[in-house]
């Protein structure tokens, strides 16, 4: 027994937030961020827009993509780091305003390698238990980021993508290979300090400490660029398989730097690479997810390719893996 995905969804804010914007308000020379990131623009999300409403969206779109029976999801899997509540956890209220009668609901806080841990664990699901799961990566990082800080605010958005993971009579459909990896020496290289159990909200005289700091940008680009790099050739070599097995590879769209580094350390040609950063920047564990439904139509995946998918971030927390559809 293998799993497959059946269908994708996306959903991203309507306010689009170009770089001029960004540039006249931090001083910075016009196509500065670009040069620097890749990025045209990025999506915020609306003042009355929550985690929810988005998740919701891009779930909704994956179920009606092709008319699902709600009723057969056994579990929903929500991979985020900025959930409605600290408490209650998301999934269970996204399960309900989807009508996901007789499913199961977690989140999943994996920061930018969310995704991978709510595949992998979708697959397993799936496979052991024999019931369809709802996979959806969201944040809403417009909230998180300090708007002075220009190594966050340059990057960092909203959005929201989702897979629709089945079981599968094929026993080589589904995850292939896997390699899952942390550094937790590397901790506190992107961080929210405030607001956990170390240091409660209760004890914050600055607000800006609830939100996100990168300590070293540089280091945490060339410690993602090893991670992603060294987990998917060990995510294809664990499968059996080579790079040119590999129809497309969709990266955690960090920004063009680290994608563009990732590609060369791996030798992977343009035609087999997706991204959708320049349109949409870096929504933490949604890129991946996102980029997938985003370019569904274009990359017209037939049953038996295999897609190489790989992420770091804050912890650092990422991996890769080699999936067959």
């Amino acid at each position: 027994m293998g799993s497959t995905i059946l269908s994708t969804g996306h959903y991203a804010p309507v306010r689009r937030v170009g770089n001029a914007e960004l540039e006249a308000r931090l001083g910075l020379a016009d196509g500065w961020i670009l040069r620097r990131t890749g990025i045209v623009e990025r999506r915020y999300a609306a003042e009355d827009e929550a985690l929810s409403d988005m998740a919701v969206k891009a779930g909704k779109m994956a179920l009606e993509r092709i008319g699902f029976d709600r009723s057969r999801i056994g579990l929903l899997v929500l991979a985020t780091s900025t959930p409605d509540h600290l408490l209650p956890p998301s999934a269970p209220l996204v399960a309900h305003r989807l009508g996901l009668s007789r499913a199961g609901g977690i989140d999943m806080a994996g920061a930018c390698g969310g995704f991978l841990h709510a595949l992998a664990y979708a697959d397993g699901f799936a496979r052991l238990h024999g019931k369809p799961v709802l996979v959806i990566a969201a944040n809403i990082l417009s909230r998180r980021t300090n708007p002075d800080e220009r190594a966050s605010v340059i990057l960092f958005a909203d959005a929201a993508g989702a897979v629709l993971v089945a079981p599968d009579e094929r026993p080589n459909a589904g995850i292939r290979g896997i390699e899952l990896a942390t550094d937790g020496a590397s901790y506190d290289l992107i961080q929210i300090p405030a607001g956990g159990s170390r240091r409660p909200f209760s004890t914050v005289a600055d607000p800006s400490e609830t939100l996100m700091q990168i300590r070293d940008g540089r280091a945490v680009f060339v410690k993602a660029v090893d991670m992603m790099a060294a987990t998917s050739e060990r995510a294809l070599a664990n499968a059996g398989l080579g790079l040119g097995d590999i129809r497309y590879c969709i990266p955690h769209q960090a920004n063009a730097r680290i994608i563009g580094a990732v590609q060369k350390k791996l030798g992977l040609a343009d035609e087999h690479l997706l991204s959708s950063v320049a349109e949409y920047g870096n929504s933490s564990a949604a890129t991946i997810p996102l980029t997938l439904s985003l370019r569904a139509a274009e990359a017209d995946l037939r049953a038996g390719d295999k897609l190489l998918f790989t992420a770091a971030g804050a912890g650092l927390t990422g991996g890769a893996l080699v999936y067959e559809v």
